[in-house]
């Protein structure tokens, strides 16, 4: 049996959509969720907010919806406390994305403005 992070790749996979259908609700209201919420609307999987796993699947959402020209997704994933931004794996795979991360405040910025714009404009009405 095909496996991601150990579990099942099926599994992995509907709860990779419940996340990403979750990022887009929010995004289209102008929101930001912190990853225990986020992983609380995970029922496919038990997913703990700061494990490897949940970063992958943040990684590979982000990828894609980069790819898709919709921006990084889970730049409106944060931490509930402290500086209430993305955790270090957003940052390094926006720079490997191409984005210039010398200064990593205005980069989020950037990004969840581009993210929140596209969600709650038109284009984002139709693409969900």
């Amino acid at each position: 049996m095909q496996r991601k992070c150990g579990y099942p790749i099926k599994k992995w996979n509907d709860a990779k959509r419940q996340v990403r259908e979750v990022l887009i609700d929010r995004a289209k209201a102008g929101d930001i969720i912190p990853y225990v919420e986020l992983t609380r609307n995970i029922t496919s999987i038990q997913i703990e907010p700061q494990s490897f796993a949940l970063t992958t699947m943040l990684r590979e959402i982000a990828a894609d919806e980069h790819a898709a020209g919709r921006g990084m997704l889970t730049a409106i994933v944060v931490y509930s406390s402290g500086d209430m931004q993305p955790g270090p794996g957003f940052f390094a795979l926006a720079g490997r994305l191409g984005k210039n991360t010398n200064d990593i405040l205005r980069c989020w910025i950037k990004e969840l403005k581009r993210v929140h714009g596209y969600w709650s404009g038109p284009k984002g009405k139709l693409t969900a």
